[in-house]
Parts: C-alpha cells; structure tokens; sequence
C-alpha cells in the first residue's frame, strides 16, 4: 500500500508541477504585440517613454499624412521627446479593440488601432482621433517595431 500511495503522491506532484509550469508559459506573441501597442498609449501619458523609446530600431518606415519617410531612431526620439514634452493629456486611449494579428510563420506582426486623445499642447486645447497600423518584426527571438501607416480623422 505505501509503493501505492508513493506512486499517487508522485502521479499528483507532476501534474501539478505541470500545470503550474504551463502557467507561467511566454505570454503568446499577440498577447506580447498588444503589449507593446500598451507601452505606446502609456509612452503619450509620459508613462515609460524613455523606456519605450529606448526600444527603436532602424531601420523604421513610416507612412503619415501622404508622405513615406525613413526616420532614424534619433530622429523619432527627438520628435516624440519634444511633442510629449510639451503636450498635457486628458486622454490618449483605444475607441475600439485593437486589431492584432500574427503572420502563419511568426516573424510578422501588426496591431490596427483607433484612438482617440484630448489634451494641451502649447497652451492650446486639442482633441483628435487617428488611427494607424503598428508594422512589426521578429527580430533576435523579440519583436521590434519596424513601421507605422498612420491618420487622422479630418
């Protein structure tokens, strides 16, 4: 009877420890790119945004307003440092869910989102709604975020 219950106690620690493991597993790579469009929200609050920015990489291709560019990581830090700098927002939140999808062999990625922002910026109130779609790629096992096609409702 004790070879029995030793064989139950071991069956039981095993699927527990299993299931404890499983529970801890990577979080999946949508979880992960909405994450990172999460920092992105939190980045135009000045929650995070060194962190945030610290993450570029070049190359980056951006299409905003009619025109494709190709901003170096300096030159999107700069810009994002002086307009979050000098912007007070009420909000900067997503009006809908985001929209995140992963290509079929896991090296792609991107997230449409709409948001909407209310805020002052230079002593002047504004209020906004965009939308874009975050390009990503994987990069050395993690995602990086390569490009942005972006909006503005008019």
């Amino acid at each position: 009877m004790t070879r029995f219950f030793q064989i139950v106690t071991l069956a039981l620690g095993i699927v527990l420890w299993g299931g404890q493991a499983s529970s801890q597993q990577a979080p999946s790579d949508e979880a992960t790119l909405l994450a990172m469009h999460q920092e992105i929200l939190d980045a135009h609050k000045n929650i995070g945004l060194e962190a945030w920015l610290a993450k570029g990489v070049d190359p980056f291709v951006s299409a905003n307003r009619g025109v494709i560019s190709y901003p170096t990581k300096e030159a999107r830090t700069d810009m994002f440092r002086g307009y979050i700098g000098s912007t007070d927002f009420e909000y900067y939140r997503d009006m809908v869910p985001p929209v995140v999808k992963v290509s079929a062999d896991g090296t792609l990625g991107w997230v449409i989102v709409q948001v909407e922002a209310k805020g002052v910026r230079a002593g002047q109130a504004f209020e906004f709604q965009s939308a874009w779609v975050e390009l990503y790629e994987k990069q050395q096992g993690g995602w990086a975020n390569v490009g942005n096609v972006s909006n503005f409702k008019e």
